[in-house]
């Protein structure tokens, strides 16, 4: 069985747990804590850092973006980076702007403030980095909102790589809570039917010891 190196709030983790279920796709969740940087998991992976795919045949895989690409072609159905070339162009567009855009402005200032902080160790809460968080994810949410109102989901009209991709990012956010989403009603009803879908079934029973769930977190219906 394949096994998958992650982190619980890590929404790049979470992104590849999401395909892997919505691809059908048994694996082991194995919880890394990459501060250790035990030698058995730098062997897999030097760079240290998670999502670490491992197929059966003892392969690994690093990266959310390789391990994603690679899940996409082995296991088509279904596809979730699809359509003609200009499609794809702009589903991967959009999964470099949350996974690179969307992470820096909100994703680290309110997770990586709130929880990572308390598990390495590293002090208080930047109060500074989390207000620009709760700043920017206003400005995402617009253009989540902007892109729903011309298209049935991000990049089109179907599923695809860039809703999960941005579903992950959200999700470990609305985790502790922060997503305004009475504020933004179009990009919520984007959300729940993410929300609803069986593959995210997992991820919405996450429950981190010494960091309880907001309360509507696991809520179909928020």
């Amino acid at each position: 069985m394949r096994i998958l190196y992650h982190q619980w709030l890590n929404p790049f983790c979470r992104k590849v747990r999401i395909i892997l279920h919505e691809k059908r796709i048994e694996f082991d969740a194995k919880a890394e804590n990459v501060w250790e940087r035990r030698d058995q998991f730098l062997a897999l992976n030097p760079a240290g850092e998670v999502p670490v795919l491992v197929e059966t045949d003892g392969t690994a895989l690093s990266g959310s973006g390789p391990i994603c690409e690679f899940l996409d072609e082995i296991h088509p159905e279904p596809r979730l980076i699809g359509g003609q070339p200009m499609a794809r162009a702009e589903i991967r567009r959009l999964v470099d702007w949350f996974d690179r855009k969307f992470n820096v402005e909100v994703t680290e200032n309110l997770v990586g403030e709130k929880v990572m902080k308390k598990f390495l160790g590293l002090g208080e809460p930047n109060s500074r980095a989390i207000r620009a968080g709760l700043t920017n994810m206003q400005n995402h949410l617009g253009y989540v909102t902007y892109l729903i109102d011309r298209r049935k989901w991000l990049a089109g009209d179907t599923l695809s790589l860039a809703d999960i991709t941005a579903a992950a990012h959200l999700s470990s956010v609305d985790y502790l809570g922060d997503v305004p989403w009475d504020d933004h009603p179009t990009a919520k009803d984007w959300y729940a039917r993410i929300k609803s879908r069986p593959s995210f079934r997992q991820i919405l029973s996450d429950h981190i010891p010494g960091v309880p769930p907001a309360k509507h977190y696991a809520d179909l219906d928020f």
